[in-house]
């Protein structure tokens, strides 16, 4: 399977030239929870591909658009992850939803496909653990990068998996729970691997993304690619 991988993306981490800040708005007043749940443990899938973490009828939504890979994107993580679950999302008035883009191709797709197997629960935190621990994930994926090439020549329902098992990917998420016979049934799903890539793909294009992360508050792309940089645009929101 050939990934769609037609995207003309910057480099990870580079500002976007033309992105618009967020409008200055009321406060908003925070939502509660339904009884006995919090919102940060409210997950779902989106129409557009991605996984929604919070309220869904939040009034500020907040869309990243990221690598699993990707330094800046787990520099944001590492800093802002918490405070963004614990403050904002966990207030009922931040809706945050990650919108995988793959910059690095096969090596994201893979990382992206294991994180999403099983309930999208476990999507964010799965990503949270590859941020966190970036050095160790790159490490297997480039120093196996020959094997890892060898792999996508295998039969459709096999190179993926062989992909995953030759990186480190398998064992790297074993670690986080994830069993590997699950991992391995995600996996040979050519099928869905190829419309998983697609709607990816098709997504970061219908919206012009141009490096990773991008973020977009209420449907607008905002100067922004750290917590420092963006914790003043969810203020300026009303999520104050």
């Amino acid at each position: 399977m050939a990934l769609p991988l037609a995207l003309s993306l910057a480099a990870c981490g580079d500002s976007a030239s033309e992105a618009s800040a967020a409008a200055q708005s009321e406060p908003v007043a925070k939502v509660a929870a339904p009884a006995g749940a919090q919102w940060v443990d409210t997950v779902k899938t989106t129409p557009e591909g991605g996984w929604l973490v919070g309220n869904p009828d939040a009034p500020i939504k907040l869309v990243e658009y990221g690598s699993v890979l990707c330094p800046a994107c787990a520099a944001f993580g590492v800093q802002g992850m918490e405070p963004l679950m614990n403050d904002y999302v966990n207030s009922g008035r931040v809706s945050y939803e990650f919108r995988s883009v793959l910059i690095h191709g096969t090596a994201d797709l893979v990382v992206v496909a294991l994180d999403a197997c099983g309930p999208p629960e476990a999507v964010v935190p799965r990503a949270e653990a590859v941020w966190q621990n970036l050095p160790e994930v790159m490490e297997g994926l480039q120093g196996n990068a020959q094997a890892a090439e060898a792999a996508m020549q295998l039969p459709e329902d096999q190179r993926f998996v062989e992909y995953a098992a030759r990186t480190g990917l398998l064992d790297y998420y074993a670690k986080l729970g994830l069993n590997r016979d699950q991992a391995r049934q995600c996996l040979a799903d050519a099928g869905k691997m190829r419309s998983m890539a697609e709607q990816m793909q098709e997504q970061a294009g219908k919206d012009n993304v141009q490096r990773t992360p991008t973020f977009r508050v209420n449907g607008r792309e905002v100067e922004a690619s750290s917590w420092a940089q963006l914790e003043p645009l969810l203020q300026r929101a009303g999520a104050r």
